[in-house]
Protein backbone atom coordinates (compact mmCIF):
# COMPACT_ATOMS: atom_id res chain seq x y z
CA UNK A 1 0.00 0.00 0.00
CA UNK A 2 1.42 3.42 -0.93
CA UNK A 3 2.29 5.88 1.96
CA UNK A 4 0.74 9.35 1.67
CA UNK A 5 3.28 12.12 2.45
CA UNK A 6 2.23 15.61 3.69
CA UNK A 7 3.06 18.52 1.47
CA UNK A 8 5.83 20.62 3.22
CA UNK A 9 6.62 22.86 0.35
CA UNK A 10 7.25 26.52 1.47
CA UNK A 11 8.00 25.76 5.17
CA UNK A 12 11.60 26.89 4.78
CA UNK A 13 10.35 30.26 3.58
CA UNK A 14 8.14 30.61 6.64
CA UNK A 15 11.03 29.83 8.97
CA UNK A 16 13.23 32.25 7.06
CA UNK A 17 10.64 34.98 7.39
CA UNK A 18 10.28 34.30 11.12
CA UNK A 19 14.04 34.44 11.54
CA UNK A 20 14.26 37.67 9.55
CA UNK A 21 11.50 39.13 11.71
CA UNK A 22 13.28 38.11 14.92
CA UNK A 23 16.56 39.54 13.64
CA UNK A 24 14.78 42.72 12.59
CA UNK A 25 13.26 43.10 16.07
CA UNK A 26 16.65 42.45 17.65
CA UNK A 27 18.30 44.96 15.32
CA UNK A 28 15.65 47.56 16.03
CA UNK A 29 16.07 46.95 19.76
CA UNK A 30 19.83 47.33 19.47
CA UNK A 31 19.38 50.55 17.51
CA UNK A 32 16.91 51.88 20.09
CA UNK A 33 19.22 50.87 22.95
CA UNK A 34 22.17 52.47 21.20
CA UNK A 35 20.20 55.65 20.63
CA UNK A 36 19.07 55.67 24.28
CA UNK A 37 22.67 55.25 25.44
CA UNK A 38 23.73 58.05 23.12
CA UNK A 39 21.03 60.36 24.45
CA UNK A 40 21.82 59.34 28.03
CA UNK A 41 25.51 60.06 27.54
CA UNK A 42 24.74 63.40 25.93
CA UNK A 43 22.35 64.33 28.77
CA UNK A 44 24.97 63.37 31.34
CA UNK A 45 27.60 65.37 29.47
CA UNK A 46 25.33 68.43 29.26
CA UNK A 47 24.36 68.05 32.92
CA UNK A 48 28.03 67.88 33.92
CA UNK A 49 28.93 70.86 31.75
CA UNK A 50 26.02 72.87 33.17
CA UNK A 51 27.14 72.01 36.69
CA UNK A 52 30.68 73.12 35.90
CA UNK A 53 29.17 76.37 34.61
CA UNK A 54 27.21 76.81 37.84
CA UNK A 55 30.37 76.18 39.85
CA UNK A 56 32.15 78.78 37.73
CA UNK A 57 29.50 81.36 38.59
CA UNK A 58 29.74 80.48 42.28
CA UNK A 59 33.54 80.69 42.14
CA UNK A 60 33.54 84.10 40.45
CA UNK A 61 31.04 85.45 42.99
CA UNK A 62 33.10 84.08 45.89
CA UNK A 63 36.27 85.55 44.40
CA UNK A 64 34.65 88.97 44.19
CA UNK A 65 33.52 88.91 47.83
CA UNK A 66 36.89 87.67 49.09
CA UNK A 67 39.19 89.88 47.02
CA UNK A 68 37.25 92.92 45.80
CA UNK A 69 34.35 93.52 48.17
CA UNK A 70 34.74 95.69 51.28
CA UNK A 71 32.35 94.94 54.12
CA UNK A 72 30.55 97.95 55.62
CA UNK A 73 31.89 99.45 58.82
CA UNK A 74 30.98 102.24 61.21
CA UNK A 75 27.84 104.20 60.42
CA UNK A 76 27.36 102.29 57.13
CA UNK A 77 26.19 99.36 59.24
CA UNK A 78 23.11 101.38 60.15
CA UNK A 79 21.68 100.68 56.67
CA UNK A 80 21.31 97.00 57.53
CA UNK A 81 18.99 95.12 59.87
CA UNK A 82 21.36 92.55 61.35
CA UNK A 83 18.87 91.21 63.91
CA UNK A 84 17.28 88.89 61.33
CA UNK A 85 18.55 86.20 58.98
CA UNK A 86 18.97 86.86 56.14
CA UNK A 87 20.08 90.41 56.82
CA UNK A 88 17.68 92.96 55.36
CA UNK A 89 17.86 96.38 53.73
CA UNK A 90 14.62 98.35 53.29
CA UNK A 91 12.73 95.34 54.63
CA UNK A 92 14.06 92.92 51.98
CA UNK A 93 16.95 90.42 52.10
CA UNK A 94 20.34 91.86 51.16
CA UNK A 95 21.16 90.35 47.77
CA UNK A 96 23.85 90.80 45.13
CA UNK A 97 22.86 89.33 41.77
CA UNK A 98 24.39 89.20 38.31
CA UNK A 99 20.87 89.49 36.89
CA UNK A 100 19.85 93.10 36.40
CA UNK A 101 17.14 94.33 38.75
CA UNK A 102 17.45 91.50 41.28
CA UNK A 103 20.04 93.04 43.63
CA UNK A 104 19.13 94.71 46.91
CA UNK A 105 22.15 96.46 48.44
CA UNK A 106 22.49 100.03 49.79
CA UNK A 107 25.61 100.88 47.75
CA UNK A 108 25.10 101.06 43.99
CA UNK A 109 28.79 100.77 43.17
CA UNK A 110 28.92 97.38 44.91
CA UNK A 111 25.98 96.14 42.84
CA UNK A 112 27.65 97.34 39.63
CA UNK A 113 31.01 95.79 40.54
CA UNK A 114 29.40 92.43 41.36
CA UNK A 115 27.48 92.36 38.07
CA UNK A 116 30.61 93.34 36.15
CA UNK A 117 32.60 90.53 37.75
CA UNK A 118 29.91 87.97 36.84
CA UNK A 119 29.10 89.12 33.32
CA UNK A 120 32.61 89.46 31.91
CA UNK A 121 32.32 86.99 30.32
CA UNK A 122 29.45 85.23 32.14
CA UNK A 123 30.02 82.04 30.18
CA UNK A 124 32.50 79.22 29.67
CA UNK A 125 33.16 77.04 26.63
CA UNK A 126 32.75 73.30 27.09
CA UNK A 127 33.48 71.36 23.89
CA UNK A 128 30.99 72.50 21.28
CA UNK A 129 28.69 74.01 23.92
CA UNK A 130 28.62 77.41 25.57
CA UNK A 131 27.64 77.29 29.23
CA UNK A 132 26.08 80.52 30.54
CA UNK A 133 26.20 81.24 34.27
CA UNK A 134 24.70 83.62 36.79
CA UNK A 135 25.16 83.94 40.53
CA UNK A 136 23.31 85.40 43.49
CA UNK A 137 24.81 86.13 46.92
CA UNK A 138 22.48 86.52 49.89
CA UNK A 139 23.80 88.00 53.15
CA UNK A 140 22.76 85.51 55.85
CA UNK A 141 24.29 87.23 58.88
CA UNK A 142 26.56 90.15 59.79
CA UNK A 143 28.10 91.49 62.97
CA UNK A 144 31.15 93.25 64.39
CA UNK A 145 33.80 91.75 66.67
CA UNK A 146 36.94 93.25 68.20
CA UNK A 147 40.16 91.59 67.08
CA UNK A 148 43.24 92.91 68.90
CA UNK A 149 41.69 96.32 69.31
CA UNK A 150 40.40 96.61 65.74
CA UNK A 151 36.70 96.27 64.85
CA UNK A 152 36.11 93.72 62.08
CA UNK A 153 32.84 93.15 60.25
CA UNK A 154 32.09 89.43 60.04
CA UNK A 155 29.67 88.19 57.37
CA UNK A 156 28.11 84.94 56.19
CA UNK A 157 26.97 84.71 52.55
CA UNK A 158 24.94 82.07 50.76
CA UNK A 159 26.01 81.97 47.12
CA UNK A 160 23.99 80.25 44.41
CA UNK A 161 25.39 79.70 40.92
CA UNK A 162 23.27 78.71 37.90
CA UNK A 163 24.70 77.07 34.77
CA UNK A 164 22.61 76.77 31.59
CA UNK A 165 23.18 75.19 28.14
CA UNK A 166 20.72 76.19 25.43
CA UNK A 167 19.63 73.44 23.06
CA UNK A 168 16.67 71.29 22.04
CA UNK A 169 15.90 71.20 25.72
CA UNK A 170 17.68 73.57 28.07
CA UNK A 171 20.02 71.97 30.59
CA UNK A 172 20.20 73.83 33.90
CA UNK A 173 22.18 73.10 37.09
CA UNK A 174 22.24 75.01 40.38
CA UNK A 175 25.07 74.93 42.91
CA UNK A 176 24.80 76.47 46.39
CA UNK A 177 27.44 77.03 49.07
CA UNK A 178 27.74 79.00 52.29
CA UNK A 179 30.79 81.25 52.64
CA UNK A 180 31.72 82.52 56.09
CA UNK A 181 34.51 83.68 58.37
CA UNK A 182 35.03 81.73 61.56
CA UNK A 183 35.31 83.64 64.84
CA UNK A 184 37.32 82.13 67.69
CA UNK A 185 38.60 83.58 70.98
CA UNK A 186 41.85 85.46 70.40
CA UNK A 187 43.28 85.40 73.89
CA UNK A 188 43.21 81.93 75.44
CA UNK A 189 46.81 81.80 76.70
CA UNK A 190 48.54 83.70 79.46
CA UNK A 191 51.53 83.78 77.12
CA UNK A 192 52.14 82.44 73.63
CA UNK A 193 55.39 82.51 71.64
CA UNK A 194 55.10 82.25 67.86
CA UNK A 195 58.77 81.29 67.29
CA UNK A 196 59.49 77.62 66.65
CA UNK A 197 62.94 77.27 68.24
CA UNK A 198 64.38 76.52 71.66
CA UNK A 199 63.43 78.81 74.58
CA UNK A 200 60.91 80.69 72.48
CA UNK A 201 58.96 80.74 75.73
CA UNK A 202 61.17 81.10 78.81
CA UNK A 203 60.36 81.40 82.54
CA UNK A 204 62.90 81.63 85.35
CA UNK A 205 63.52 83.20 88.75
CA UNK A 206 60.18 82.13 90.17
CA UNK A 207 58.08 83.31 87.24
CA UNK A 208 54.62 81.82 87.18
CA UNK A 209 51.23 81.82 85.49
CA UNK A 210 47.78 81.40 87.02
CA UNK A 211 44.36 82.96 86.42
CA UNK A 212 41.54 85.14 87.69
CA UNK A 213 38.30 86.61 86.32
CA UNK A 214 38.14 90.40 86.11
CA UNK A 215 34.34 90.32 85.76
CA UNK A 216 34.01 89.02 89.33
CA UNK A 217 36.23 91.61 91.03
CA UNK A 218 34.81 94.12 93.47
CA UNK A 219 34.73 97.56 91.82
CA UNK A 220 34.05 100.82 93.67
CA UNK A 221 31.95 103.73 92.41
CA UNK A 222 34.98 105.23 90.66
CA UNK A 223 35.52 102.06 88.62
CA UNK A 224 38.62 100.97 90.55
CA UNK A 225 38.88 97.24 91.21
CA UNK A 226 40.11 95.59 94.36
CA UNK A 227 43.35 93.72 93.73
CA UNK A 228 42.77 89.99 94.32
CA UNK A 229 44.79 88.40 97.10
CA UNK A 230 44.50 84.86 95.73
CA UNK A 231 44.48 83.43 92.23
CA UNK A 232 43.19 80.23 90.66
CA UNK A 233 45.80 77.54 90.19
CA UNK A 234 44.45 76.63 86.75
CA UNK A 235 43.90 78.20 83.30
CA UNK A 236 47.29 79.90 83.38
CA UNK A 237 47.87 78.09 80.10
CA UNK A 238 50.87 78.89 77.91
CA UNK A 239 51.70 77.94 74.35
CA UNK A 240 54.52 78.02 71.85
CA UNK A 241 55.28 76.96 68.31
CA UNK A 242 58.56 75.81 69.77
CA UNK A 243 60.02 75.05 73.19
CA UNK A 244 59.22 76.13 76.76
CA UNK A 245 62.32 76.49 78.94
CA UNK A 246 61.72 76.66 82.70
CA UNK A 247 64.39 77.24 85.32
CA UNK A 248 64.02 77.17 89.10
CA UNK A 249 61.95 75.22 91.60
CA UNK A 250 59.63 78.17 92.23
CA UNK A 251 58.87 78.56 88.53
CA UNK A 252 55.41 77.13 87.93
CA UNK A 253 52.93 77.11 85.06
CA UNK A 254 49.54 76.61 86.67
CA UNK A 255 47.97 75.32 83.50
CA UNK A 256 48.90 73.48 80.32
CA UNK A 257 51.68 73.85 77.76
CA UNK A 258 50.47 73.65 74.14
CA UNK A 259 53.03 73.08 71.38
CA UNK A 260 53.33 71.09 68.15
CA UNK A 261 56.64 69.67 69.41
CA UNK A 262 57.02 66.60 71.59
CA UNK A 263 59.41 65.31 74.19
CA UNK A 264 60.91 66.59 77.42
CA UNK A 265 64.59 67.38 77.85
CA UNK A 266 67.45 69.28 76.32
CA UNK A 267 66.58 71.36 73.29
CA UNK A 268 68.81 71.97 70.27
CA UNK A 269 68.44 73.28 66.78
CA UNK A 270 68.20 69.77 65.38
CA UNK A 271 65.99 68.46 68.18
CA UNK A 272 63.43 70.97 69.44
CA UNK A 273 61.67 69.42 72.41
CA UNK A 274 58.38 70.61 73.83
CA UNK A 275 59.64 71.33 77.35
CA UNK A 276 63.01 71.82 78.98
CA UNK A 277 63.03 71.75 82.80
CA UNK A 278 66.04 72.91 84.78
CA UNK A 279 65.64 72.94 88.56
CA UNK A 280 62.36 71.09 89.14
CA UNK A 281 60.06 73.66 87.53
CA UNK A 282 56.46 72.59 86.96
CA UNK A 283 53.69 72.56 84.34
CA UNK A 284 50.74 71.44 86.43
CA UNK A 285 48.31 70.78 83.57
CA UNK A 286 50.72 68.76 81.44
CA UNK A 287 51.51 69.03 77.74
CA UNK A 288 48.97 69.46 74.95
CA UNK A 289 50.08 68.37 71.47
CA UNK A 290 49.05 70.91 68.84
CA UNK A 291 48.32 69.39 65.40
CA UNK A 292 50.25 72.18 63.69
CA UNK A 293 51.86 75.54 64.38
CA UNK A 294 49.53 78.40 65.32
CA UNK A 295 49.62 81.42 63.02
CA UNK A 296 48.81 84.76 64.62
CA UNK A 297 48.16 87.45 61.97
CA UNK A 298 50.08 90.69 62.20
CA UNK A 299 47.88 93.49 63.54
CA UNK A 300 46.89 96.30 61.20
CA UNK A 301 48.67 99.42 62.46
CA UNK A 302 47.52 102.83 61.17
CA UNK A 303 50.22 105.46 60.46
CA UNK A 304 51.51 107.32 63.53
CA UNK A 305 51.52 111.06 64.03
CA UNK A 306 54.53 113.30 63.46
CA UNK A 307 54.60 115.29 66.72
CA UNK A 308 56.75 113.81 69.49
CA UNK A 309 55.76 114.12 73.16
CA UNK A 310 58.30 114.47 76.02
CA UNK A 311 56.59 113.89 79.36
CA UNK A 312 58.46 115.07 82.48
CA UNK A 313 55.49 115.81 84.72
CA UNK A 314 51.80 114.94 84.85
CA UNK A 315 50.42 115.04 81.29
CA UNK A 316 47.12 113.82 79.81
CA UNK A 317 46.94 113.01 76.11
CA UNK A 318 43.69 112.67 74.22
CA UNK A 319 43.26 109.81 71.73
CA UNK A 320 44.86 110.52 68.37
CA UNK A 321 48.10 110.19 66.36
CA UNK A 322 51.48 110.87 67.97
CA UNK A 323 55.12 110.29 67.14
CA UNK A 324 57.58 109.14 69.79
CA UNK A 325 56.31 109.44 73.38
CA UNK A 326 59.05 109.49 76.03
CA UNK A 327 58.69 109.74 79.83
CA UNK A 328 61.45 110.87 82.18
CA UNK A 329 61.92 112.39 85.65
CA UNK A 330 58.54 112.52 87.37
CA UNK A 331 56.67 111.95 84.15
CA UNK A 332 53.18 110.48 84.48
CA UNK A 333 51.25 109.99 81.27
CA UNK A 334 47.48 109.65 81.56
CA UNK A 335 45.50 108.14 78.68
CA UNK A 336 41.72 108.23 78.32
CA UNK A 337 39.55 105.74 76.35
CA UNK A 338 40.18 105.73 72.62
CA UNK A 339 42.76 104.80 69.99
CA UNK A 340 46.34 106.11 70.05
CA UNK A 341 48.38 105.60 66.87
CA UNK A 342 51.99 106.25 67.88
CA UNK A 343 55.49 105.49 66.69
CA UNK A 344 56.99 104.48 70.06
CA UNK A 345 56.63 104.83 73.81
CA UNK A 346 59.37 104.65 76.44
CA UNK A 347 59.96 105.25 80.15
CA UNK A 348 63.23 106.31 81.71
CA UNK A 349 63.50 106.28 85.50
CA UNK A 350 61.74 104.58 88.40
CA UNK A 351 59.27 107.44 88.88
CA UNK A 352 57.71 107.37 85.43
CA UNK A 353 54.47 105.58 84.64
CA UNK A 354 51.59 105.32 82.19
CA UNK A 355 48.09 105.46 83.71
CA UNK A 356 44.69 104.94 82.14
CA UNK A 357 41.78 107.08 83.35
CA UNK A 358 38.02 107.35 82.75
CA UNK A 359 36.55 109.28 79.86
CA UNK A 360 36.45 112.95 80.91
CA UNK A 361 32.83 113.33 79.78
CA UNK A 362 31.16 110.09 80.84
CA UNK A 363 33.57 109.41 83.71
CA UNK A 364 33.57 105.76 82.65
CA UNK A 365 36.54 103.56 81.91
CA UNK A 366 36.82 102.08 78.42
CA UNK A 367 39.36 100.46 76.10
CA UNK A 368 42.62 102.35 75.59
CA UNK A 369 44.14 100.95 72.40
CA UNK A 370 47.76 101.81 71.57
CA UNK A 371 48.88 100.94 68.04
CA UNK A 372 52.66 101.16 67.74
CA UNK A 373 54.48 101.50 64.40
CA UNK A 374 58.08 101.49 65.67
CA UNK A 375 59.85 103.15 62.74
CA UNK A 376 63.61 103.45 63.40
CA UNK A 377 63.18 102.13 66.93
CA UNK A 378 64.98 99.00 68.18
CA UNK A 379 62.79 99.04 71.31
CA UNK A 380 59.55 100.75 70.30
CA UNK A 381 57.80 99.76 73.55
CA UNK A 382 59.78 100.22 76.78
CA UNK A 383 57.59 100.41 79.88
CA UNK A 384 60.21 99.52 82.47
CA UNK A 385 60.11 102.60 84.69
CA UNK A 386 57.22 102.32 87.08
CA UNK A 387 55.38 100.44 84.35
CA UNK A 388 51.77 101.13 83.68
CA UNK A 389 48.70 101.39 85.86
CA UNK A 390 45.26 100.07 84.97
CA UNK A 391 43.08 100.44 88.08
CA UNK A 392 40.20 98.45 86.55
CA UNK A 393 42.38 95.30 86.43
CA UNK A 394 40.52 94.51 83.22
CA UNK A 395 43.26 93.89 80.63
CA UNK A 396 40.82 94.59 77.79
CA UNK A 397 40.89 98.24 78.91
CA UNK A 398 44.56 98.58 77.87
CA UNK A 399 45.74 96.95 74.65
CA UNK A 400 49.06 97.41 72.89
CA UNK A 401 49.38 96.20 69.29
CA UNK A 402 52.70 96.08 67.43
CA UNK A 403 53.43 94.39 64.10
CA UNK A 404 57.20 94.96 63.93
CA UNK A 405 60.21 92.88 64.91
CA UNK A 406 61.72 95.12 67.59
CA UNK A 407 61.91 94.49 71.31
CA UNK A 408 59.07 95.02 73.79
CA UNK A 409 60.01 95.55 77.46
CA UNK A 410 57.40 95.68 80.19
CA UNK A 411 57.67 95.89 83.98
CA UNK A 412 55.00 94.40 86.20
CA UNK A 413 53.26 96.18 89.07
CA UNK A 414 50.29 95.74 91.40
CA UNK A 415 47.85 97.13 88.79
CA UNK A 416 49.64 96.27 85.55
CA UNK A 417 46.70 94.93 83.54
CA UNK A 418 46.90 94.84 79.75
CA UNK A 419 47.04 92.75 76.60
CA UNK A 420 50.22 92.82 74.51
CA UNK A 421 49.84 91.59 70.95
CA UNK A 422 53.20 91.64 69.17
CA UNK A 423 53.46 88.32 67.27
CA UNK A 424 56.72 89.29 65.51
CA UNK A 425 58.53 90.89 68.45
CA UNK A 426 60.64 89.71 71.37
CA UNK A 427 58.74 90.46 74.60
CA UNK A 428 60.56 90.65 77.93
CA UNK A 429 58.95 90.95 81.37
CA UNK A 430 60.92 92.53 84.20
CA UNK A 431 60.29 93.79 87.72
CA UNK A 432 59.40 90.54 89.47
CA UNK A 433 55.89 91.73 90.30
CA UNK A 434 52.46 91.13 88.75
CA UNK A 435 51.17 91.23 85.21
CA UNK A 436 47.40 90.89 84.72
CA UNK A 437 46.35 89.85 81.23
CA UNK A 438 47.96 88.07 78.30
CA UNK A 439 50.95 88.31 75.96
CA UNK A 440 51.55 87.15 72.38
CA UNK A 441 55.08 87.63 71.07
CA UNK A 442 57.56 85.94 68.80
CA UNK A 443 59.44 85.12 71.98
CA UNK A 444 58.23 85.73 75.52
CA UNK A 445 60.82 85.85 78.30
CA UNK A 446 59.97 86.15 82.00
CA UNK A 447 63.40 86.25 83.62
CA UNK A 448 62.60 88.38 86.64
CA UNK A 449 60.07 86.27 88.47
CA UNK A 450 56.98 88.12 87.22
CA UNK A 451 53.67 86.36 87.83
CA UNK A 452 51.36 86.46 84.81
CA UNK A 453 47.73 86.36 85.94
CA UNK A 454 45.62 85.37 82.95
CA UNK A 455 42.17 86.99 82.90
CA UNK A 456 39.62 84.33 81.94
CA UNK A 457 37.24 87.11 80.92
CA UNK A 458 39.51 87.88 77.92
CA UNK A 459 38.17 84.87 76.04
CA UNK A 460 34.79 86.63 75.89
CA UNK A 461 35.75 89.99 74.38
CA UNK A 462 38.59 89.54 71.88
CA UNK A 463 38.53 87.33 68.82
CA UNK A 464 40.47 86.00 65.85
CA UNK A 465 38.62 86.18 62.53
CA UNK A 466 39.60 83.63 59.89
CA UNK A 467 39.67 84.12 56.13
CA UNK A 468 36.52 83.28 54.19
CA UNK A 469 35.85 79.58 53.65
CA UNK A 470 33.23 77.69 51.64
CA UNK A 471 31.11 75.02 53.30
CA UNK A 472 27.63 73.41 53.14
CA UNK A 473 28.03 72.66 49.42
CA UNK A 474 24.95 71.30 47.54
CA UNK A 475 23.61 71.11 43.97
CA UNK A 476 20.39 70.41 42.06
CA UNK A 477 19.28 69.98 38.43
CA UNK A 478 16.25 71.32 36.61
Amino acid sequence: MAIKRSNQKGSALIFALILVFVLSVMGASMMFLSQSETWSSMNYRMMTQARYGAESGLSVAADYIVNSYTAPTGTALNNFNTTVSPVTYNGQPVVLSSISGQSNYPTGSVVTAFQSALTTPGSVTAGNNTVNYNATATLISMGTVISYGNPITVQMWQITGDGTINGVRNSKEEVTAVMERQVTPATIYAAFATASGCSSLAFSGGGATNSYDSSTLTVNSAGVATVPTTFSTYDGNVGSNGNLAENGAQTTIYGTLSTPDTGVGNCSGGNVTAWTDNGNATVTGGLVKLPQIVNFPSPIIPPPGTINESVGSAVTLAPGPYGDISLSGQGTLTLTPGIYNINSISESGANTSVVIAPDPTSNLYGPVIINVTGNNQATPIDLTGNGFQNPTLNPADLQINYAGTGTVKVAGSSTAAMVIYAPNANVTLTGGSDFFGAIVGQTVTDAGGTAIHYDRNLSKNSYIVSDFMLDSFSWAKF
